[in-house]
């Protein structure tokens, strides 16, 4: 499956605070320096998924705040249930 995530790099704490209006909202403390965000981005949302960071991949948004990710081995329905916090 594919979601919408807005990063904000730079942050106080490592936090997933939810979806606002379809997109995924994510905190992490790293830097957007040689890929340290996006990193952190991947790790929070695998242990939050309890899945391999394979699973996750970045499709596109690389170097933007707004990314697609592509997430596998999981069922789209606990993917929504745990990323707003079930």
């Amino acid at each position: 499956m594919i979601i919408e995530v807005k990063l904000k790099p730079n942050a106080k704490n490592n936090e997933i605070l939810g979806f606002k209006d379809g997109i995924l909202q994510v905190r992490v403390k790293d830097a957007p320096i040689e890929g340290r965000a996006n990193k952190a981005l991947v790790q929070l949302l695998a242990k939050r998924l309890k899945i391999a960071k394979s699973c996750i991949k970045i499709k596109s948004g690389e170097t933007s705040k707004i990314k697609r990710l592509i997430v596998e081995c999981i069922e789209e329905n606990k993917v929504f249930k745990q990323l707003n916090g079930g």
